[in-house]
C-alpha cells in the first residue's frame, strides 16, 4: 500500500527529537477515568480481514509474581545492529511473549519498570534497540522508523529460533510499543504484517507512516493515549483506532501527556496503564476470562474482545 507522506512522519518525530533526555509533554492533571470504544464492525461483513481466529486453549496463569532475569543479545539484519534486551520469568516453562518497541531517542531499559512487571506476570518481553532511533545512535534518522517493523519481525524470529525460544509459547505472541515504537507496532499489523502476532498494544501511537490497511488474521488491539499528548495527537491515535476492523479497546487518559503514564511509576496514570495493559495481555495471550471481567466495568468492550 502507499505509505503516508514522509514529511508528515517527520513533523511528529522531529518535534520529539527536539526534547532533550526523556521525551516530555504536558503533565497529567488527574488519574484516567474513561474509556472510548467506537461501535464494532458490522456483523456479516465480507471483509477477508475478519476471518475466524483459531485460538489456543486457555493457559493457566502463574500463581503470583515471578522472579525475572534479563539478558542482552545482539542481532544483525542487513548491516543493521539490533541490541536486544530480553526479560524472562526465571521459572521453568514456556510463556507468551511480547515484542516491545521503544520511541524516538528511547531505550529498552527506559521502560524497565513496565516491561519487568509484564515479565513478572508470566510473559517473555523482547525489546530491541533500533539502530537509528535509539538514544546514543550515531545519527538520529527519523525516517528510519519505517524500517523498524521489519527489524522487529527479524528480532522476534531470531529469538524464537535461538536458546531463548525454548522459554516461549510461539502460539501466544503480541507486539507493543510507545510513540515511534507504537507506530512500529501498528506497522506490524498493516504494511509489514507479521502473521505470528495475535495481539498488540499501542501506547501514544498512530498509523502515521505505516498506514491503516490492517490485514491478515485478526488480532485484538489495545490503544492507550493521553488526550493532552503534544507530540502524537490524541486525534491521530483515535483515528487509527477507529479504522481497526478487529476486536479492540481504547483507554483515554484525561490530561495525559506523551510519556509520564508509561515511563514514570510516580505518575497518577502509570498504575492504570500498567494494570490495564496487563489485563489485556492476560485476556489475549492466556485466555484469562477473569481479565475480561476486570476490564468490563471500565469499558464497553467490543463484542469480539
Amino acid at each position: 500500500m502507499r505509505l503516508r507522506p514522509r514529511a508528515a512522519l517527520a513533523a511528529v518525530v522531529v518535534s520529539a527529537a527536539l526534547v532533550s533526555g526523556t521525551l516530555s509533554g504536558c503533565s497529567d492533571s488527574q488519574a484516567p477515568s474513561r474509556w472510548v470504544t467506537p461501535s464494532a464492525t458490522p456483523a456479516g461483513t465480507a471483509d477477508p480481514r475478519l476471518a475466524a481466529v483459531q485460538l489456543p486453549p486457555p493457559l493457566a496463569l502463574p500463581a503470583g509474581d515471578l522472579s525475572v532475569s534479563s539478558q542482552q543479545v545482539t542481532y544483525t539484519r542487513q548491516g543493521r545492529t539490533l541490541r536486544t534486551v530480553v526479560w524472562t520469568p526465571d521459572h521453568a516453562g514456556r510463556y507468551p511473549a511480547i515484542l516491545f518497541s521503544h520511541g524516538l531517542n528511547g531505550t529498552p531499559e527506559e521502560f524497565a519498570p513496565l516491561l519487568k512487571s509484564w515479565a513478572a506476570a508470566g510473559f517473555v518481553v523482547i525489546a530491541p534497540a533500533y539502530p537509528n532511533t535509539t538514544r546514543g545512535a550515531p545519527s538520529l534518522d527519523v525516517y528510519d522508523v519505517l524500517n523498524q517493523p521489519a527489524d522487529a519481525s527479524y528480532v522476534l524470529g531470531q529469538v524464537l529460533a535461538g536458546p531463548l525460544g525454548t522459554h516461549i509459547d510461539r502460539t501466544r505472541l503480541a507486539a507493543a510499543g510507545h510513540s515511534a515504537g507504537a507506530i512500529t507496532t501498528v506497522g506490524l499489523f498493516t504494511v509489514a504484517r507479521d502473521p505470528r502476532l495475535r495481539a498488540g498494544v499501542i501506547l501514544a501511537g498512530s498509523g502515521l507512516g505505516v498506514g491503516t490497511d490492517f490485514s491478515g488474521t485478526p488480532a485484538a488491539l489495545f490503544f492507550v493515549h493521553g488526550d493532552a499528548d503534544p507530540l502524537v495527537s490524541y486525534a491521530s491515535g483515535k483515528a487509527t483506532y477507529d479504522l481497526v476492523p478487529w476486536a479492540k479497546a481504547m483507554l483515554t487518559i484525561p490530561g495525559g501527556d506523551h510519556n509520564d503514564p508509561y515511563l514514570r511509576p510516580e505518575s497518577p496514570a502509570y498504575g492504570t496503564v500498567a494494570q490495564s495493559t496487563l489485563e489485556f495481555l492476560r485476556l489475549e495471550l492466556y485466555g484469562d476470562a477473569a481479565a475480561k471481567a476486570d476490564l468490563a466495568p471500565s469499558v464497553d468492550l467490543d463484542s469480539h474482545l
